[in-house]
């Protein structure tokens, strides 16, 4: 097999990941992989800077997506417009609900919580010039209990999310689902209809 048939038989898939990085993990998990980690130090710095920093990474390692797994800092819009359509982003939330500036991680979960909203839940969007306001690719609702407290919640929709950033990223490699000129995402096979999450448990609590 020549270098230029195996490079089209690879998708590479760039992420961008902070805090635990168990979303991280569950790629390692699901795909066949050779990780090389890059270490990026928060730093201050003109956007353009930062962006000329990130696209020359994502170029040196011929990125054909870049997934944000926790990534806290928003995306310059350089890399966002370079990207577009190739960039993906989870958030512990059904957004539009509870998302924007400031709400990551257990900030989400205290939202939902203030909020008496009785479920929750995980998207997966594409990114773009703000935070969480990118074309929804996919979501799956995770229920608010009784009793629930932002650690319960939490752990509750991160399982959720082991199951769904993996099942989107593949079918992203697959072609089964892209992004349309009208910015909503068009699924060329029912990967979410009838056989939705297949891996996902019926009772996401489990």
């Amino acid at each position: 097999m020549s270098a230029d048939s195996e490079r089209q038989n690879r998708y590479r898939v760039a992420v961008l990941a902070s805090g635990g990085g168990t979303n991280f993990q569950s790629l390692l998990d699901r795909f066949t992989v050779l990780p090389e980690q890059l270490r990026v130090p928060v730093r201050e710095s003109r956007e353009e800077d930062e962006a000329a920093f990130i696209l020359g990474e994502l170029a040196r390692v011929e990125a054909d997506l870049v997934v944000l797994a926790g990534y806290l800092r928003l995306i310059p819009v350089g890399v966002v417009r370079a990207y577009w359509g190739r960039m993906i982003n989870i958030h512990p939330a059904l957004l539009p609900s509870f998302g924007g500036e400031g709400l990551y991680g257990h900030h989400v979960h205290e939202a939902v919580l203030d909020s008496g909203a009785r479920v929750s839940g995980v998207t997966v969007h594409f990114v773009d010039e703000e935070y969480d306001r990118g074309p929804i690719v996919a979501q799956w609702p995770v229920p608010v209990l009784d009793g629930d407290d932002p650690d319960a919640l939490a752990a509750r929709v991160l399982r959720v999310e082991h199951r769904i950033l993996p099942a989107v990223v593949e079918a992203l490699a697959r072609g089964w689902v892209e992004l349309g000129p009208d910015r909503r995402c068009v699924w060329s096979r029912p990967w979410f209809a009838g056989e939705r999450f297949a891996a996902v448990p019926a009772d996401p609590t489990g």
